[in-house]
């Protein structure tokens, strides 16, 4: 995950000011194909409208979540607010949903813009909706967390413990039956495919579940159980079951995986996205 550990006050400042510039070019750009849409297929006013005059991008994502996620019963608009608030209180999740959008739009062809990928995408809907519970657990509140993380997982697939830490630049492609257990730890710049499983082996308790380093790419269907270190820059291939620590820069594939090649030390395999051995 991203660390400021040790950075000056002029660096940190400059940083901030680039993610607040980048924040708000967004936004402008999303009220813009908010409009467009609007006009051109009418029948999505009903999604769109609460869009149309929100204030920031923080507001525009929780009101999109709360349109995605409220049950029958449940005030949309104390879901909004509840999603918004969280966001507002931390601006580091607002910081690492540009960076999903980005890494959406850089590594899977059928993502056509930034906003088609915050309206439609589920996997990148269950990372957002995540962040949000993570930090409601963090706050000490728990049930809403956990009703949120249910929730996720009946309307969008992914079944994400709130829990789990999870970096940014973050891939989670489709989210079909994307499992991510309690102490995962996803670090930035990851891609995980449909049908991912990081989960313990069954037998396990404290801190039982994977940790991912930069730069992986987790291929579809793929297992990865019990307290295992995914190393940097590695690539575990579709199908493959991983249970023994994965070295960084290589790919692993089989079941159980073993290592299969060993990559350049530049390669980031979840930017090229080649599920291949």
């Amino acid at each position: 995950m991203t660390r400021t550990t040790g950075m000056g006050s002029t660096m940190l400042m400059t940083l901030k000011k680039t993610n607040e510039n980048t924040r708000q070019s967004m936004f402008e750009l999303f009220r813009a194909e908010v409009a467009r849409l609007r006009t051109r297929e009418p029948i999505l006013n009903s999604v769109l409208a609460p869009l149309a005059d929100a204030p920031s991008l923080e507001e525009m994502l929780a009101r999109h979540l709360a349109t995605v996620l409220h049950l029958p019963g449940v005030d949309i608009s104390a879901l909004s607010d509840l999603f918004a608030e969280a966001l507002q209180a931390h601006p580091s999740v607002s910081n690492a949903t540009i960076a999903d959008l980005e890494a959406a739009y850089d590594r899977d062809p059928a993502c056509t813009s930034y906003f088609h990928a915050l309206l439609n995408f589920k996997g990148f809907q269950a990372v957002q909706a995540h962040r949000i519970a993570h930090h409601l657990l963090a706050d000490g509140r728990a049930e809403i967390a956990a009703w949120l993380s249910g929730q996720v997982s009946l309307v969008l697939g992914p079944d994400i413990h709130p829990a789990a830490r999870i970096g940014r630049g973050i891939l989670v492609d489709h989210g079909a039956g994307v499992v991510i257990g309690e102490t995962t730890v996803i670090d930035d710049n990851v891609s995980i495919m449909q049908n991912v499983t990081l989960g313990g082996t069954g037998n396990e308790t404290g801190d039982r579940h994977p940790k991912i380093a930069e730069g992986v790419m987790i291929g579809s269907g793929a297992k990865v159980l019990g307290n295992v270190k995914i190393g940097a820059m590695s690539k575990v291939a579709a199908g493959s079951v991983v249970v023994k620590d994965v070295p960084p820069n290589c790919t692993v594939a089989g079941v159980p995986a073993k290592v299969v090649r060993w990559h350049d030390a530049a390669r980031m395999p979840s930017q090229a996205m080649d599920q291949r051995i």
